[in-house]
């Protein structure tokens, strides 16, 4: 049984859509949605309009580019939501919260909304503090993390160093892109943005495309993810018009657009309930099984062999790290 710090922590959360969007459905947030971003470009963003903020993880180091790439400032005035993190490996629902709570007219649960209601006109690190005691909030945080059967928290091993990984968001709040990072001090306004064209994702990009530059060349500590709004009831809508006009080729088009978006969601509830499965005792069968028939020191050997290869070929690469 874990103890009570363990019971009581945030744990690390993952940067995929199928893992916010389930944090959506708890904190009951209606009408949006988490995507995939795979490009900055005009047609990405384009292809997932309206976006309503950019939740932008990276590598995080210590002291490096402090106003988030670009020529920001602190704005101690901030007029919208904003809290600071005040406990570790909250970032991704501080994140979240700092966008969703800035999005005109968004709509969420009683739960949530009551305690935004009780966190106005406290500081930023005050908020941060009631949100992150929050039982129900970190219940919801830590919803996909499967059920431990073991610990090797006091073992006694050593304990290596990882690179950490931060989550901050991206969006427009009175005609200026703000960067609201828990880590710091207050928002970062990073100036006003041409309301014409791309409008403010253009500024986004700009900026974001600043902070990528600060890493060597080729690096792979980013992703970028979109908050959205839902697609599906104006596609729903689109479909019931074309049907009621007889436009069958419309329609099929539309029907096609649906059965897309339907298979992502499929697909996000299947990875969902994998991450949510505790695999222990699958794992343990499996070794018992290798054992008994005698296979198990020589898939081991074979394991090491592999790790091996895989440790040479990300020296040559430049990609490997030692733990």
């Amino acid at each position: 049984m874990a103890d009570y710090d363990e019971e009581s922590s945030w744990k690390l959360f993952e940067s995929d859509p199928a893992c916010f969007n389930e944090l959506f459905t708890a904190l009951d947030v209606k009408g949006l949605l988490v995507d995939d971003l795979w490009s900055l470009d005009e047609a990405s963003l384009t292809a997932l309009k309206p976006v309503h903020a950019l939740i932008f993880l990276f590598k995080w180091v210590g002291g490096a580019d402090e106003k988030g790439g670009g020529a920001g400032s602190y704005d101690e005035e901030f007029p919208g939501f904003f809290m600071r993190q005040v406990v570790n490996n909250a970032c991704a629902t501080i994140a979240v919260l700092n966008g969703l709570c800035n999005i005109p007219d968004v709509q969420m649960g009683t739960e949530l909304t009551q305690l935004v209601s009780f966190s106005d006109g406290l500081d930023f690190e005050t908020r941060g503090e009631v949100f992150t005691s929050s039982n129900w909030l970190r219940t919801a945080h830590n919803s996909l993390i499967p059920p431990s059967a073991i610990s090797l928290s006091n073992l006694g091993g050593q304990k290596t160093s990882e690179d950490a990984y931060h989550f901050v968001v991206y969006l427009p709040v009175l005609g200026s892109v703000y960067e609201l990072d828990g880590l710091k001090t207050a928002p970062v306004n990073h100036g006003g943005y041409n309301e014409q064209g791309e409008g403010w994702t253009a500024k986004a990009r700009e900026i974001i495309e600043n902070r990528i530059s600060t890493y060597p060349p080729g690096s792979l500590h980013f992703n970028l993810m979109a908050i959205r709004a839902d697609p599906l009831p104006h596609l729903q809508s689109r479909l019931d018009a074309a049907t009621t006009t007889g436009d069958s080729s419309t329609a099929a088009v539309i029907m096609e657009q649906i059965a897309i978006e339907q298979e992502k969601r499929d697909q996000w509830a299947f990875d969902n309930s994998v991450r949510k499965h505790n695999h222990l005792g699958l794992i343990h069968s499996l070794l018992l099984g290798l054992a008994t028939t005698g296979g198990l020191e020589g898939a081991m050997k074979e394991a090491k062999v592999k790790y091996q290869q895989r440790k040479e070929k990300a020296k040559k690469e430049g990609t490997y790290t030692e733990e």
